[in-house]
């Protein structure tokens, strides 16, 4: 008996420091940002989120001598698109990570399907989109709990191992409360303002944007909302594969930059 008391006094003790932990770490709100590639030279992200990211144990670009592009797909809400994003990624036999959030899971289950079974992996939005800035870390590990469970409920996979935050938004207490769930923090160093709806410009404007700046490494994020991404998608794929490119899964890139991951 007393040795039993021992050891839940040594695990109450445990949680209590983790808590202080996650309390003293900084909670200074941070938005992600870049200046963007020119002339195939990477993205840099600055002094102060390289350090950050590296601190946390995140990623934003892979190897700058390896001819890659990650195609990350950010997924709030459905808007007709996704289906011929699968299809392109289908045809050309490349990889992506679709980061969705709870109304997404609900409102599209069989899209959320559709990811994983054709080889894609869904990656955690959170399930409300907040900011998680503002959060309890109770409130945290519920939003990040509810898409991972949601998400192996519909599609059978059960695991969940990349965080791409809500709106961009972070710090280093709401990295490393992730972390402590066997998240790595996903950002992104290739983006343009593909967002908004009501302000779509075509097909040649994304084409641009995106080649523009792609280089060696670039993580490249995407929102499937936009209809001139869905028209741009096949044409750049195509183009930068006659570049020399190739598309890999993001688990790759911990591969390559040997990175730990804690899967299984």
């Amino acid at each position: 008996m007393k040795r039993i008391y021992i050891v839940l006094v040594a695990i109450i003790i445990s949680l209590s420091l983790g808590g202080l932990v996650h309390a003293e770490l900084s909670n200074k709100s941070y938005g992600w940002g870049f200046v963007k590639s020119k002339d195939g030279v990477p993205a840099d992200a600055g002094a102060e989120l390289n350090a950050i990211v590296k601190k946390g144990g995140a990623v934003y670009k892979g190897k700058p001598d390896k001819k890659v592009v990650y195609l990350t797909f950010d997924n709030g809400y459905e808007n007709g698109y996704t289906p011929h994003f699968l299809d392109v990624l289908k045809k050309h036999k490349v990889p992506g990570i679709f980061f969705v959030t709870g109304h997404y899971l609900k409102s599209a289950p069989d899209l959320a399907k559709r990811m994983v079974a054709e080889g894609h992996i869904i990656g955690n939005h959170s399930w409300h989109h907040p900011d998680l800035t503002t959060m309890t870390r109770k409130e945290i590990i519920k939003e990040l709990d509810s898409v991972q469970e949601e998400t192996a409920k519909l599609t059978g996979q059960k695991h969940m191992h990349y965080l791409r935050p809500p709106r961009g938004v972070f710090s280093e207490r709401t990295m490393d409360i992730a972390k402590s769930l066997g998240y790595t923090h996903v950002f992104w160093s290739l983006a343009y303002k593909d967002w908004d709806v009501k302000n779509q410009k075509g097909a040649d404007y994304a084409y641009e944007q995106i080649m523009k700046q792609v280089h060696p490494g670039a993580i490249l994020l995407i929102h499937t909302i936009s209809k001139d991404n869905s028209d741009a998608m096949e044409r750049v794929i195509v183009d930068l594969k006659k570049q020399g490119y190739t598309f890999e899964s993001i688990d790759q890139l911990f591969v390559d930059q040997e990175l730990p991951q804690g899967f299984m």
